[in-house]
C-alpha cells in the first residue's frame, strides 16, 4: 500500500527534477570548452538576516545537464526553488571565469510566499585558446 504524504510529494519532486536533467542537453554539448565549473552556494531567509552556511556545488562537467536546479533550503517550502539555469549558461557561454547572481524563492510556507534568498558565486575554467 503506498503511503501519501510528505515523503511521497518529495520523492515526487525528486523524479520530476531527475526527468528534467535526464531530458537536458548536457552541459559539455553546450559549452565543449569548459573544464571545471564550481559553484558557491549561500541562502538567507527573507524575513530575517540568518544565512545558511555557504556550500560548494562542483558540476561533474563531462556528464552534468545544463540546467542548474537548486532546492529550496527551508523544509516547509512549498512548490519552491532556484532555477538559475538562465544566467549561470549566460555566463558560461559568455566564457566568463568568475560570475555571480542572486535569485528569490517563489514557493509558499502555508498562505506566506517563502521569499528566500539564494545568492551564487560561479568560478569557471576553461579549455585554453589555441591560435591557427
Amino acid at each position: 500500500m503506498q503511503r501519501f504524504g510528505k515523503q511521497s510529494a518529495a520523492a515526487q519532486r525528486a523524479a520530476e527534477r531527475r526527468e528534467r536533467e535526464n531530458s537536458a542537453p548536457r552541459l559539455s554539448e553546450e559549452v565543449p570548452e569548459l573544464v571545471a565549473l564550481k559553484l558557491e552556494v549561500e541562502e538567507r531567509s527573507g524575513a530575517a538576516s540568518a544565512s545558511a552556511p555557504k556550500y560548494i556545488r562542483r558540476v561533474q562537467v563531462p556528464s552534468a545537464p545544463a540546467l542548474f536546479l537548486i532546492p529550496c533550503g527551508d523544509a516547509s517550502c512549498k512548490d519552491g526553488g532556484h532555477d538559475v539555469t538562465h544566467s549561470v549558461m549566460h555566463a558560461l557561454r559568455q566564457h566568463r571565469t568568475e560570475f555571480n547572481g542572486t535569485d528569490a524563492c517563489h514557493g509558499s510556507l502555508g498562505t506566506a510566499s517563502c521569499g528566500r534568498l539564494l545568492a551564487y558565486d560561479g568560478f569557471a575554467e576553461y579549455k585554453p585558446v589555441t591560435a591557427r
